[in-house]
């Protein structure tokens, strides 16, 4: 598995967290920034996270902001993307399961360390079902082609 990943100033801190625990279990991974917490829009860092996921250049992206409603937001702008704005662990193993979930995106403002490395961890061992929810996905992707 490769795992793109990308913050704003309000989720710097918990990037490089994930990048550690990214480099711990032996995940291959693209940073794409910043490389510190200098103020910068997130649309800028969203965008290659998504591009680089829908393209199939990396398995998955992992996106953080202070909310990590604005990174969700942006995410979702990229045909092919199914961003999910989780803040629990149940939401993050349910998006995999049922959603196939490709990018996850957070808040560090929302929610403490520990349970944002769980969420991280649960999220990545998750696998999607298939079966009755690809029928469903399946009509996401037609929404994006304006065909829903």
């Amino acid at each position: 598995m490769k795992v793109a990943i990308a913050c704003d100033h309000g989720g710097f801190q918990y990037k490089e967290k994930i990048v550690e625990l990214l480099t711990s279990q032996n995940i291959e991974y693209v940073d794409f920034g910043p490389k510190d917490e200098s103020s910068v829009d997130y649309p800028d860092y969203a965008k290659p996270v998504a591009e680089s996921v829908a393209s199939g250049e990396c398995d998955r992206g992992i996106l953080i902001c202070g909310t990590g409603i604005g990174m969700s937001i942006a995410a979702n702008k990229v045909p092919g993307i199914r961003c999910a704005l989780v803040h629990d662990v149940f939401t993050a193993q349910v998006t995999r399961e049922h959603n196939n979930s490709n990018v996850l995106a957070m808040g560090q403002r929302v929610i403490g360390e520990g349970l944002m490395l769980l969420i991280v961890k649960t999220w990545l061992n998750a696998e999607f079902e298939g079966g009755r929810h690809q029928r469903r996905i399946d009509k996401v992707a037609a929404l994006e082609s304006c065909n829903g």
